[in-house]
């Protein structure tokens, strides 16, 4: 399925959100346009600290160096955008507004486009700094010191912006008058802790560490990532390591769990493998 064949996106995105969703909009058959700072200005970040990284987000997608701030370097983006069905960014309010490119100014030169603006808060925190680690934070979903595992809002605002990119494509073939977009990474954080905040992951909740079918364990020689969740699984788990559950409420007693970490300390990640795929259980080993 390729739903954006023939739609022309301008990026003038940097660092992770606006390329991750450039790369997939490649893949649903956009043609993409990269703009970026001249390389002796920096060019992407992205190309200096993680090349690799940078290569698979830009597959595809022809890329420009200009100076946005030189008449020449705006003169050519005119160009660019004179042709182009949507405008991807991810600068703040006030710095597309210095670069001539707010909203007003920027439908009036090209009546044509749609913009999808990826920022930071929402509302008027589009303006105040933040990153994929504070947006997180604000939301509940960073523990202690430990860095998040990924770039949870970064990488759930490229699917937003996708989404946005999409939603225009469709409405531009119904004819309808092109808008600006707004794509924020704090409204991306708070979407990922709906499960947090109806308790699902609470110490309490059943994917929080209350469930004793839904855990991580030591085993002999790692850990086994446990997510027998369904009746069904827990049913599986618990024959398997002759215990006896009453249904879901038994899988939540603390007993359970221990019973349960008693056995899985008593066998080897292969082991676990294998019972796993004999007995149809959703077990992932990490040794």
């Amino acid at each position: 399925m390729k739903p954006l064949k023939g739609i022309r996106i301008v990026s003038l995105a940097l660092n992770l959100p606006g390329p991750a969703a450039l790369m997939r909009c490649r893949v649903l058959g956009a043609t993409c346009i990269k703009v970026e700072p001249l390389l002796a200005g920096g060019g992407d970040p992205m190309r200096a600290y993680n090349p690799a990284a940078y290569a698979q987000m830009h597959a595809g997608v022809r890329t420009l160096a200009l100076d946005l701030k030189s008449e020449r370097g705006q003169a050519r983006l005119g160009l660019e955008l004179d042709k182009a069905d949507v405008l991807l960014t991810s600068f703040r309010p006030s710095a597309l507004k210095r670069l001539g490119l707010d909203w007003p100014r920027l439908h009036k030169r090209h009546p044509q486009l749609w913009q999808v603006a990826i920022v930071g808060g929402e509302g008027d925190a589009a303006e105040v700094a933040g990153h994929d680690l504070t947006y997180l934070a604000e939301q509940g979903l960073v523990t202690g010191l430990d860095l998040p595992a990924t770039l949870f809002a970064d990488m759930t605002g490229s699917l937003l912006a996708v989404e946005a990119i999409l939603g225009a494509a469709l409405q531009k073939k119904m004819a309808a008058k092109p808008q600006q977009i707004r794509v924020s990474l704090g409204a991306a954080a708070k979407y990922l802790a709906f499960p947090r905040s109806w308790g699902l992951t609470w110490s309490s909740g059943a994917v929080g560490g209350a469930h004793a079918g839904y855990q991580v364990y030591k085993c002999k020689d790692g850990r086994a990532a446990v997510a027998a969740l369904e009746p069904h699984f827990a049913k599986n788990l618990c024959t398997l390591a002759g215990l006896v559950t009453q249904g879901f409420a038994g899988m939540m007693q603390p007993k359970t769990k221990l019973d349960l970490t008693a056995w899985f300390g008593k066998h080897t990640c292969a082991e676990l493998d294998a019972m796993a795929t004999q007995h149809d259980l959703p077990i992932y080993t990490l040794v």
